[in-house]
Parts: C-alpha cells; sequence; structure tokens
C-alpha cells in the first residue's frame, strides 16, 4: 500500500473519529483537535502500521493514546498553575509558610524518640550525628568498630519507628546500612 492510498484510508475515517473524540473530550473544538492530532500521527508514523490490520482499531488506539497523555500533562500542568483567584483549602498547605508551633512539635518529638533509645545505642548514635568518626566512638566507648556500628544502626531503626507519624510515603534512597 502506498503512502498516498494510505493517508486516502485514514481521510476516510475522520467522521468516525470525530464521534469517537466527542466520546473523550465532551467538546466540538477539543474533538475536532484532537482528530487532527490522530491524522496527523497516523500519517506520520504510517510505516508503524501492518497491512491487514484494523485500521479503524488503530486509529481508536492513536486517539486514545494521545487523549491519554494530554490528559496527563494538563493534570500535570494544573497542579503547578492555580488558575482562581482563590486558593482552596487544599492548597493552602502550599501556599502557607510553616509557623514556629508546628517545627517545635517536630522537635519535641524527635528529643523524645532520642530519650527513648537506650543508653547503648543512644550515646553512640548521638555522638556520630555530631561528626565524630566511627573510630572515634570506637575508642571513646572502648568497644569494637563493628559494635558502634551496629548500635548505631540499631538506633537509627527505632528512631525511624518512633517517628513514623512524620513519614510521609515517599520513598527515600536506601542504603546499606538502612536496609531493613
Amino acid at each position: 500500500m502506498t503512502k498516498i492510498e494510505f493517508n486516502s484510508m485514514v481521510l476516510r475515517q475522520a467522521s468516525s473519529l470525530r464521534s469517537y473524540a466527542l466520546h473523550f473530550t465532551h467538546d466540538a473544538d477539543d474533538a475536532n483537535d484532537l482528530v487532527q492530532d490522530t491524522m496527523l500521527k497516523a500519517i506520520t508514523y504510517y510505516n508503524k502500521f501492518k497491512e491487514g490490520t484494523n485500521l479503524k482499531g488503530w486509529l481508536y488506539t492513536i486517539m486514545k493514546n494521545t487523549f491519554i497523555n494530554n490528559y496527563r500533562r494538563f493534570v500535570k500542568m494544573s497542579t503547578f498553575v492555580t488558575k482562581s483567584e482563590e486558593i482552596s483549602s487544599a492548597n493552602l498547605v502550599f501556599s502557607s509558610t510553616k509557623n514556629q508551633g508546628e517545627s517545635k512539635f517536630v522537635m519535641d518529638d524527635i528529643r523524645r524518640a532520642l530519650d527513648r533509645l537506650p543508653e547503648d545505642y543512644y550515646v553512640p548514635f548521638t555522638m556520630y550525628f555530631e561528626g565524630h568518626k566511627y573510630h572515634e566512638i570506637a575508642d571513646h566507648l572502648t568497644i569494637p568498630i563493628g559494635t558502634v556500628k551496629t548500635r548505631i544502626h540499631v538506633a537509627r531503626k527505632l528512631l525511624k519507628k518512633n517517628l513514623k507519624a512524620y513519614d510521609n510515603g515517599v520513598k527515600k534512597a536506601v542504603y546499606a546500612e538502612e536496609e531493613d
């Protein structure tokens, strides 16, 4: 099949594509834009079309994928740009600054979690947090360096468990010493 034959077959599908596009967009102008994008992609990538394949189904798939990609792009852009003059209460958290009260609660929770650590874990962890090297901590406490590393690891796990309320579900990088 030549490119000209393929193009004319695609153009014959325009009316059925338009009604299918209205199913997605519910707006005539947007539907026309979607049909135009679909036909442009089909004509551009005609060499991907396998002869004997259902042309209408192929075009519908292109249209559906185009609509989904455009919709995702629109949603992504809408999250960055507020289109109304008022900010909804759900978006206030993004527009307001954190106050000192919230920070105080967080710091109090961290202090309580640190205070709950057994002495054997508290001292090596706080020394490490203050910038001491493993060998310095081991020398100060007169324990093997492997024990220092283990105690710091266990302290991190205990703190993570005690401060779970602050885990907002964001995946963080996993380091060898923090593996579960």
